[in-house]
């Protein structure tokens, strides 16, 4: 394992929920070239498909005004 750290830890194992989108091909490719990084860093082989939830979950976490937004919402309800 390397010792590089990625800003995409492991992954946690989660249910699943099948989404369909579609993105430019440059992103697809660069999608392929994290997956790639990222089995070597941590060992254990991925693909695109499996890290982009993963990535869009750690985006919103960190997005400052989603997160207050979201609070407000539950909030609300």
């Amino acid at each position: 394992m390397s010792t590089t750290k990625l800003r995409l830890g492991p992954l946690p194992k989660t249910e699943n929920t099948k989404l369909t989108f579609t993105c430019p091909a440059s992103l697809k490719v660069d999608l392929e070239r994290y997956a790639a990084l990222h089995s070597q860093t941590y060992g254990e082989e991925v693909d695109a498909l499996t890290l982009i939830p993963h990535m869009l979950e750690a985006f919103m976490a960190r997005d400052r005004v989603f997160k207050r937004t979201k609070e407000t919402l539950k909030k609300t309800s």
